[in-house]
């Protein structure tokens, strides 16, 4: 499980395609990863292979190359990146379990004093999950909805999330990884 808090971003520096997946190499600055771990990639929760000084390296199943945008990514692409939370940790953000729902798309970015706005067109069918003031993550970062309209959310986004993750070098067009909130999921399942 992760908090959607981001630690900081990572540099893909090796790219392997191969039959049923992909393998990535990510250039990081953690202490004490190891083989096992679980690593949020952009929000996309993936297992720890092998690691080195200063890298580590993940495997894509074909399904995770289906369904985000981690099969585009090439070398020198920057992810955002959160080790799991330990048990005894603090909860920062909110329950980010890793498994993305769709990719969103960026529709607008805009300045405001020493925030930023940002505006996302969501997947059709992950709207009914998302409410105004509620939770979502957006490339792994936990974030706040602070409006909605259909399948479009806005978010404002702090100076020190601007600066620590990838969101700074987003653009209209650009894909995201989209998981609503796991609350809303089984909520949904128990009143069916």
């Amino acid at each position: 499980m992760f908090t959607g808090i981001v630690e900081g971003t990572g540099d893909v520096i090796g790219v392997d395609d191969a039959d049923g997946g992909r393998r990535l190499r990510i250039g990081h600055d953690f202490d004490g990863l190891a083989a096992g771990q679980s690593i949020s990639v952009s929000g996309v929760c993936l297992t720890v292979e092998g690691y080195g000084d200063d890298w580590f390296e993940v495997f894509l199943a074909a399904e995770t190359v289906a369904k985000t945008y981690l099969g585009a990514v090439e070398v020198g692409d920057a992810v955002n990146l959160e080790r799991a939370m330990p048990a005894d940790g603090r909860f920062d953000g909110h329950i980010v379990q890793g498994h993305v729902d769709g990719v969103a798309t960026v529709a607008a970015v805009e300045r405001v004093g020493d925030d930023w706005r940002f505006e996302f067109d969501l997947p059709a069918d992950l709207g009914r999950y998302v409410v105004d003031k509620g939770s979502i993550a957006l490339d792994g970062i936990s974030l706040t909805v602070a409006d909605r309209d259909g399948d479009r959310i806005g978010v404002a986004v702090i100076p020190t999330t601007y600066d620590l993750t990838t969101l700074s070098s987003k653009a209209p067009g650009d894909p995201v990884h989209v998981e609503v909130d796991v609350v809303a999921k089984y909520v949904e399942r128990l009143v069916d």
